[in-house]
């Protein structure tokens, strides 16, 4: 397993990262987090170490730069900025297919929260480059019209408890244009914090990708 500290070259600006690769990996998630976070959420760690587990390199990387994270924690803006943390997603997706012990593995993106429209805006803008999208606790409704330009298989996975957040991923679901399946932690609210509900958001994230990845490489 090959860890490196990374500077993703994205949008114009340079975000650190964190890029884990295990032997003979199978695809590359990239990991969009949510907003107030930042790539050391404990919780995407969490996922990205099960994922590992599974033959997956993975990629967590700040959204924002640290000026901006500075002004952020006062003003909230930039967080919400669908356009702008798109922009710098899909820049890091382009960035791993610049490097050598990227660019041939298939991409698939992890997105909680405001991060989760982030990624659900980049997959409908490269249907080339994106092979399968996650949303955990996400806000696909902020993808907005894009939904339906969704063409790679998306999991959408929602605590049961999280009443508000799972009505909004039901309506998202019925939008969007490809394969697609909303998954329910019974009991769990909106971090899935209760015992055991992380665990099967991972076990439901690596098995969605193992699914979708694995045979868009073998199909490539």
């Amino acid at each position: 397993m090959a860890e490196h500290e990374v500077a993703v070259e994205t949008a114009g600006v340079s975000l650190n990262g964190n890029l884990t690769i295990p032997d003979d990996p199978v695809g590359v998630v990239v990991f969009a987090h949510g907003s107030g976070s930042s790539r050391h959420s404990p919780r995407n760690r969490m996922v990205a170490s099960v994922l590992q587990d599974g033959g997956f390199a993975t990629l967590l990387f700040d959204l924002l730069t640290e000026d901006e994270e500075r002004i952020d924690r006062v003003t909230a803006e930039q967080r919400f900025d669908i356009d702008l943390l798109t922009g710098r997603l899909s820049g890091a997706v382009a960035w791993l297919g610049g490097r050598e012990d990227t660019r041939t593995l298939p991409v698939g993106l992890f997105g909680a929260s405001t991060g989760a429209a982030a990624a659900l805006r980049s997959a409908a803008d490269h249907p080339d480059l994106v092979g399968s999208v996650v949303s955990r606790g996400g806000r696909p409704d902020l993808a907005g019209a894009a939904l339906t330009r969704v063409r790679a298989p998306v999991l959408l996975i929602v605590g049961g408890a999280d009443h508000q957040v799972l009505a909004l991923n039901e309506d998202a679901a019925r939008r969007l244009g490809g394969p697609h399946e909303v998954h329910v932690v019974p009991h769990a609210t909106h971090l899935f914090e209760e015992p055991g509900a992380l665990d099967r958001v991972a076990e439901a994230a690596a098995d969605w990708f193992a699914r979708t990845l694995r045979a868009e490489r073998g199909a490539a």
